[in-house]
């Protein structure tokens, strides 16, 4: 296997997920693509089957808020204070997408061990919950109200989404890694009644945990960065070659219109 290692900086959500399908456009049998990048302007991302009636639009506009559709499932994300992930491999080339879910979780949980020794004790969660049920509820439209299975926690809080889908013979898998609390406003640009958003906000500040809570202080993205690579290279056991691959938006938007 040929692993190979991007940091795309920091771009606007619609060139960060055309760039993920991107990356399974090129990706080729037996090549591994780890990349991590950031968002500016803030972004709230929908799933592929989520609705854009459920986002107050105006108010994201007014806020300066992008808003845009993953290419994976899932539900509402508010992309602030977090370092992103995504991984791109052939389908082939794993034993299956759940077992890939679960080894990407473990090198991701890996990673921040080596950032720092009180995140040894992440765990990743061992039961799926009932997301049918969960997306009939107010909060069904946001993606941290629930932990699936292999999803990073730390005691007992959701510290890690993650989504994933197959592109042909192709798996992607991406992911927010959260470093702060701001991702919790996301519920100020749900259509929500008042009470909704009062019982909501409570849930979340019960399920969620970032990384600047965990540690109390600032996240140093540098050092982030460097410890979510030396933790893939220590779990799938290689180095990851570090390459550029540099696009304009035309180029990647054509290439997502087409999906």
């Amino acid at each position: 296997m040929n692993y190979y290692y991007l940091n795309t900086g920091t771009n606007n959500g619609q060139y960060n997920m055309d760039y993920d399908i991107h990356l399974t456009k090129i990706c080729k049998p037996g090549e591994f693509y780890l990349r991590l990048y950031r968002w500016k302007p803030y972004c709230i991302s929908l799933g592929v089957n989520q609705q854009y009636e459920s986002v107050n639009i105006k108010k994201a506009v007014d806020d300066k808020i992008d808003i845009v559709k993953r290419p994976t499932g899932g539900r509402a994300i508010l992309h602030s204070e977090e370092l992103t992930y995504s991984v791109v491999t052939s389908a082939k080339d794993q034993r299956s997408a759940h077992q890939f879910y679960n080894e990407i979780n473990k090198a991701i949980k890996k990673g921040l061990s080596f950032y720092n020794d009180r995140l040894t004790e992440i765990e990743l969660e061992t039961k799926q919950p009932d997301f049918p049920k969960i997306y009939k509820e107010s909060k069904g439209n946001i993606c941290f109200a629930a932990t699936a299975k292999s999803e990073i926690k730390f005691e007992n809080k959701k510290l890690v989404g993650s989504a994933q889908r197959k592109f042909g013979n192709y798996l992607l898998q991406h992911g927010s890694i959260l470093c702060g609390g701001y991702h919790k406003n996301l519920i100020n640009y749900l259509n929500f009644s008042n009470e909704e958003i009062s019982d909501i906000n409570n849930q979340i500040n019960n399920v969620t945990i970032d990384l600047k809570s965990i540690l109390n202080e600032n996240i140093n993205f540098t050092k982030l960065e460097a410890s979510v690579k030396r933790g893939f290279e220590n779990h799938f056991g290689d180095l990851f070659k570090e390459v550029s691959l540099n696009y304009s938006n035309e180029e990647l938007t054509e290439v997502y219109q087409v999906l």
